[in-house]
């Protein structure tokens, strides 16, 4: 483990992963699965972004495009101008946020990186939604956040199937890490895409052998909050899963993840400064005080 990415650089500034991150969502859309991450109007952005930032959120994830399972496609100029609206108040409010933009569309992460200043390109596809994504990662010189996914988030539920799920998405994985690093791409952070064509048995089954994936040495984001695999096991409704998640978020972070990407921040926040007690707890003999 001690081999694995420790610092990824943003705008040149290094983030020291040996202290999990938490990065806080913002979604621009009408019809994301939990309905206190929509943010449509100038204030509601405004007002959920100051307080993230002040609950001690690491990064604002800004995205336009809805990726729940059956998710109605949108065109890019949509996309382009939902992102647009919240990454210049962002900038504008609080110009010195970090900022991450979640869109599968090359053109789109370009313009957030090069216009808004977005120092991080969070890719729920892969690279696999549009073929000059990876080539705009090198030239942009940004983290990015590699997810793994099965088909496009309108169908990706008919029937997920794996050998072996871990097996599987590292194999994925390599196969995308290696053309980055070919291309000189320095700064990669993995996302397994809980939820992503995957069934709540594959989910539990990937949580519980998370730190599986710590193999390939780099940094792991992990997107649970809220999640189906937690309101549909306990009959709840996303509204209702705030426990569920702060309960697998903890999980997470004793298997090895570096970044939490939350609906709620606040609770994300405690969970890493809880867990970073009891890890130093644990890194003092047992003669220690």
């Amino acid at each position: 483990m001690n081999s694995r990415l420790r610092f990824i650089n943003v705008r040149g500034r290094l983030f020291d992963l040996s202290v999990p991150k938490v990065m806080g969502v913002i979604n621009v859309t009408p019809d994301s699965f939990y309905s206190g991450s929509r943010f449509g109007d100038e204030r509601g952005i405004i007002t959920a972004v100051g307080k993230m930032i002040s609950d001690g959120a690491d990064i604002i994830d800004v995205g336009g495009y809805s990726s729940r399972p059956g998710a109605v496609e949108i065109s890019a100029e949509e996309e382009r101008k939902r992102v647009t609206l919240a990454l210049r108040l962002i900038r504008n409010e609080f110009p010195e946020a970090v900022v991450s933009i979640d869109t599968f569309r090359a053109e789109i992460a370009r313009e957030a990186v090069l216009e808004y200043g977005a120092g991080l390109i969070n890719d729920i596809s892969g690279g696999e939604g549009d073929s000059r994504m990876f080539g705009y990662v090198e030239e942009l010189g940004v983290p990015y956040i590699l997810m793994h996914m099965q088909g496009k988030p309108a169908s990706m539920q008919k029937n997920p199937v794996y050998s072996d799920i871990v097996a599987d998405i590292l194999g994925w994985f390599a196969n995308k890490i290696y053309r980055l690093q070919s291309m000189g791409v320095k700064d990669i952070i993995l996302d397994p895409g809980f939820g992503f064509r995957k069934t709540i048995r594959h989910n539990f089954i990937l949580l519980n052998r998370l730190n599986d994936l710590l193999v390939a040495g780099l940094p792991l984001l992990v997107g649970l909050s809220r999640k189906s695999m937690i309101w549909n096991t306990l009959n709840l409704t996303p509204e209702e899963a705030l426990n569920g998640t702060s309960v697998l978020n903890t999980v997470a972070l004793m298997k090895g993840c570096d970044m939490l990407r939350v609906h709620d921040v606040k609770e994300a926040v405690e969970a890493v400064r809880l867990y970073g007690l009891i890890k130093e707890a644990g890194n003092v003999s047992s003669g220690g005080k």
